[in-house]
């Protein structure tokens, strides 16, 4: 279950999508690229009504706020663009340029002049205060400032943009027609949307402030909506480097640079952009401006928080203890209630082992809900949930208090909460082994749009708990035994979150698994062993798990029983109950495949007790399967069946495809073994009904394709229509064992009798 207290960063940069740039010394100035995007607008205000249709003249409004903000591009990018919108404009863009670039320095200078006449006139083309009005305004204010020499350079530097441009082209007329006409049919939403590509940052001198602040704010917006559709790490950390070069003291780059070095877990590098933000923004005098006295102190404070919020990230708790308590004194000083809030909430998350935690997060609520901060407020609820579910808490009382936050959500619109709180849903029902109630809650979250809004083109719900609820359904999947369907899903995993972003370890883990529990049923234990490093490297714990799992399955019994003892006593200290309870399973069949059933009963019984008290119903019925072979092996077959009539229900409604035939499996054996003392006609009907029982389990097995317990059920039904007098189905099933049997890798104990 992932953690609900990663969105506790303090996030200066965004408020309702906006990057606050205050300090920035460099004014807008003229660029070539400026000055084609100024024909482009004394085209649109030259070009007729009728000559333009309402479509064209719709797309070419969309495309022209990002070309304003935006850095500038290439020339062959800029008439694909306009081209993709308006081909007639494109055309008159491209003739207007070259003719200005070819002729002489006066064209540029008359060019210039006549941009006045757009605000001339009772109706004007363009009004003053208008975004468009403000451009030109401003481009004509930065060329009147220039001297002759500036002049000069500028027309050169638009010489040789055009020049380059002029090359680009020619080199794209050489692509494949036909790919060509059929990019003209289909406009992408992304191209539309202009969003920021590696080749489109091509400045090699700095951003002005408007081109700054658009880069900024629609990076942050992309690293928290769509990672893909960003900058890579490397190209991200160029341009902002590049920022840095001419304004060292640019604060809010330094927070962005700190966003990057997180995706790639660069700790070195990301806690020296956090500090190097909030020393600028304290140098910059930008929070003493908007708070007066108290934004020195409100800036010290919060890098202490985020510096605590960053070490905890890490793994680092001591170091983020020590910066929460600086933050904590700083906050009791200055009198601040929301930084201590904050500080109360990663209290709660530095101290969640400890057996009190749950008051503390408690009034962390009560405090949350007194200051009016509903999203601390809901993620205390939702970590309160998270631990009384660890705590086995009955899912009713869990699920009311899941909706008394999600009104929360929807009443102050707190998209992203929505969606962490139907992937803790889905997480709970999973925990319980719900699997129906946890594969409903998956597909809803799946089929929910975000209430944020972001550009066309951008992903909704690039987020952990997108991620956390693909992640079940592929498991879900697989359990079912739908490998393809579940390999789809991880297929869109990874498209969605690549390796390199900072949620990508979540499908990496569960593939890993995916690929394990394959490997098992499949007898490739060889397999199944390399991929355990893997998993280490993921989730120590489940890797170590894994590990005695295979050296188990290998007979390596002593080996095997020495890795579950130390692994159950780390989960009993650390409370990690599921684990707790599958390791004593796995205790319990070692004993058992020692030929030691009657030491596995106490190790079953506490697994069930614990089991029963958390409420792990898949764990629970998983013990009560091996509590009725115990049985079985200890000959009182009667007493197993009559357990498994009880346990069998919640098996075959919401286990695993595997748990159902080793289910029936067991059914039929206990069959068979019921009946060794009844009459020869009621022997006959037992049997003939422990014969459909283990057709039952070995569809069931084919699913997951399970060879070897294929194989025991084809040896047992052989023995069955042996005993029935059925020579040709028994010739069937024997010939069908002996070509598993061949196939198989045969360990010196034989499984047949094993569960």
């Amino acid at each position: 279950m992932a953690s609900v207290h990663e969105s506790l960063y303090f996030n200066p940069m965004m408020t309702n999508g906006v990057v606050h740039a205050n300090v920035f010394g460099i004014k807008d100035w003229v660029t070539p690229y400026k000055i084609a995007v100024l024909v482009l607008l004394n085209e649109m205000g030259r070009t007729g009504e009728g000559a333009v249709s309402l479509m064209e003249r719709r797309r070419l409004n969309q495309l022209l706020l990002p070309l304003l903000q935006g850095p500038d591009i290439t020339l062959s990018k800029l008439y694909k663009l306009i081209e993709e919108s308006c081909p007639q404009l494109a055309n008159s863009v491209q003739i207007r340029i070259k003719l200005m670039a070819e002729g002489e320095l006066k064209d540029m200078e008359q060019f210039f002049d006549d941009l006045s006449d757009s605000f001339s006139g009772t109706e004007p083309e363009v009004h003053k205060t208008s975004v468009v009005g403000l451009f030109l305004r401003h481009m004509i204010l930065a060329y009147s400032k220039l001297s002759f020499s500036q002049v000069f350079k500028l027309y050169t530097a638009l010489q040789q943009y055009f020049q380059n441009g002029e090359k680009k082209t020619m080199g794209d007329a050489d692509m494949d027609l036909a790919s060509r006409e059929e990019g003209e049919r289909k406009m992408e939403k992304e191209e539309l949307d202009v969003s920021i590509r590696e080749e489109e940052v091509s400045c090699s001198g700095p951003l002005s402030q408007k081109q700054a602040e658009f880069f900024l704010s629609q990076q942050a917006s992309l690293l928290k909506n769509d990672e893909t559709k960003a900058l890579t790490p490397a190209s991200l950390q160029k341009e902002l480097n590049n920022l840095l070069k001419f304004n060292p003291d640019f604060a809010e780059a330094h927070y962005l640079s700190y966003l990057n070095n997180l995706r790639v877990q660069d700790v070195f590098s990301s806690t020296h952009s956090l500090l190097h933000y909030f020393d600028r923004l304290i140098l910059t005098g930008a929070e003493s401006k908007s708070n007066g006295e108290e934004g020195y102190g409100r800036s010290l404070r919060y890098a202490a928080l985020n510096l605590a919020a960053l070490h905890c990230r890490f793994g680092h708790y001591q170091q983020a203890e020590l910066a929460l308590q600086e933050a904590i004194r700083i906050a009791q000083e200055s009198n601040d209630h929301v930084c201590l809030q904050h500080c109360l909430s990663w209290l709660y998350v530095l101290g969640q082992k400890r057996s009190d935690s749950y008051v503390l997060l408690e009034h962390s609520v009560k405090k949350a809900v007194h200051f009016g901060l509903p999203y601390l407020a809901s993620l205390g609820i939702q970590s309160l949930v998270q631990q009384r579910a660890f705590a086995g808490k009955t899912a009713n009382k869990l699920m009311d208090a899941l909706k008394d936050s999600d009104l929360l959500h929807w009443k102050h619109s707190l998209s992203e909460l929505i969606d962490i709180s139907i992937a803790q849903k889905t997480a709970i029902w999973r925990l319980y082994g719900r699997s129906t109630m946890a594969l409903q809650q998956a597909q809803m979250l799946l089929s929910m749009n975000s209430l944020e809004s972001v550009n066309a083109g951008v992903q909704q719900n690039n987020t952990e708990s997108f991620a956390v609820a693909l992640c079940h359904l592929a498991e879900l999947h697989a359990e079912q035994g739908c490998f393809a369907a579940a390999s789809e899903v991880l297929k869109h995993l990874k498209e969605r979150f690549p390796p390199n972003s900072q949620h990508a370890q979540l499908w990496m883990l569960c593939d890993q698994k995916i690929q394990f529990d394959r490997a098992m049923n499949d007898g490739k234990y060889h397999l199944a062993d390399s991929l355990v490093t893997g998993i280490t490297a993921l989730n120590s714990i489940e890797g170590v798990y894994r590990k005695a799992i295979v050296l188990q399955a290998q007979n390596q019994m002593s080996e095997a029983h020495k890795l579950l003892q130390k692994l159950l006593i780390h989960c009993q200290r650390t409370r990690n109950t599921e684990m707790v309870i599958s390791v004593l399973l796995s205790v319990a069949e070692l004993y058992w495949r020692s030929s030691s059933p009657t030491i596995a009963l106490p190790v079953l019984l506490q697994a069930l007790a614990l089991s029963k008290e958390y409420r792990l119903q898949h764990l629970a019925s998983e013990t009560v399967l091996n509590l009725a072979f115990a049985q079985l092996i200890l000959g009182i077959p009667e007493q197993a069946l009559s357990l498994l009539h009880m346990a069998i229900e919640p098996i075959l409604a919401d286990g695993a495809v595997l748990d159902k035939g080793r289910a029936m499996f067991l059914v039929a054996k206990c069959q068979v073994a019921s009946a060794a003392s009844c009459e020869p006609l009621k022997k006959a009907e037992a049997l003939e009904a422990a014969i459909e029982n283990l057709n039952e389990a070995k569809n069931y097995f084919a699913k997951v394709d399970c060879k070897e317990q294929i194989r025991d059920v084809v040896y047992f039904q052989a023995r069955l229509y042996h005993t029935l007098g059925k020579t040709q189905e028994r010739n069937r099933c024997a010939m069908l064992f002996r070509q598993l049997h061949q196939d198989l890798p045969f360990h010196g104990v034989p499984l047949i009798n094993l569960l």
